[in-house]
């Protein structure tokens, strides 16, 4: 184990060494520009695979998916700003800024090309940078990024006003949203446990990713590590994107994962065809009883086998 100083915060970096199925991996903070990203991988010759989480996840939502791809690809996990063990600054929550976080974290790890799953906000993240830099990226895998909030091709297409007028709401909801504070680690996890418990939800990757959502508080209490305030400004910026002006810069071939919820929604069903109308090659996939976001701890096994599948295809 290797601690150094991360020069920005004082705080100290730790590298560690860990095993996930029967892979080594690093996990350790690298520093980009003025925002420290903690990142879990593993390099070597094999074709290199971003795993980007849902918005108020954590790198942990992938341990029961990397262990399929350990054998035949390198591997990358970053938390984003904002979330896990990253740094919180206090502004850049638009997810171009979070792609550029990640753009720069690839240069650093010196990878020119990449396969990029992305859950939610994730496969956003992963939209913008492939719009952004298509040479960079191989092939997407969306589970999420299917429609805008508002306008044309969003949930809520009013007027202008009508618009607005929601925008308000929903500013005042999330004002209204307080910090939820725990005694220990132990009580969130038994509230999460079982909550999930009774949805027929709960296992091991479950476990592991409430063991890391949440940050120590000064008096020893503890909160989530996806701040309020981060959770604001992302959801506020998320408000103006519109995805149809990344889908007509993207060069790779996208899979499409719509939750069976997402699925059986008309609205959703249709602009998500609108936006896959605009790329050169793409698939569209759903698997029985999936929940968005939740669906890579939900069921690893048949969609880690779906995410291979497409990224074997598309490896040059």
């Amino acid at each position: 184990m290797k601690s150094t100083k991360n020069r920005y915060t004082g705080y100290s970096i730790v590298k560690i060494s860990i095993t996930l199925g029967a892979k080594k991996m690093v996990e350790e903070m690298i520093l980009l520009d003025h925002v420290g990203i903690n990142v879990r991988y593993s390099l070597n010759e094999n074709p290199v695979v971003l795993f980007l989480h849902f918005s108020g996840g954590n790198l942990n939502m992938w341990e029961g998916i990397i262990p399929q791809f350990e054998k035949n690809y390198s591997i990358i996990a970053p938390d984003f700003r904002g979330h896990g063990k990253s740094d919180k600054p206090e502004s850049g929550y638009h997810i171009d800024d979070m792609a550029h976080d990640i753009y720069l974290l690839l240069q650093r790890l010196n990878v020119n090309q990449c396969h990029i799953v992305g859950s939610s906000m994730g496969a956003e993240v992963g939209l913008s940078l492939a719009a952004s830099h298509p040479k960079l990226v191989l092939s997407l895998i969306c589970e999420g990024a299917f429609y805008n909030e508002f306008g044309k091709h969003g949930l809520f297409n009013g007027t202008v006003e009508e618009i607005e007028q929601r925008k308000e709401v929903l500013r005042a909801q999330l004002a209204e949203r307080k910090e939820l504070i725990f005694n220990t680690k132990e009580e969130y996890i038994e509230k999460e446990r079982a909550k999930f418990t009774q949805q027929g939800l709960w296992n091991e990757n479950f476990l592991a990713f409430f063991e890391n959502n949440l940050q120590p508080l000064m008096n020893g209490t503890f909160t989530y590590c996806y701040l309020n305030r981060v959770r604001t400004e992302y959801i506020q910026k998320y408000w103006d994107v519109k995805f149809e002006e990344y889908y007509k810069k993207v060069q790779c071939p996208i899979l499409f994962l719509p939750s069976e919820e997402e699925w059986e929604n008309e609205t959703i069903r249709s602009i998500l065809y609108t936006f896959a109308g605009l790329l050169d090659t793409y698939e569209i996939e759903r698997i029985d009883n999936s929940i968005h976001a939740y669906v890579w701890m939900q069921l690893p096994t048949p969609v880690g086998e779906v995410a291979k599948r497409f990224i074997r295809k598309h490896d040059e």
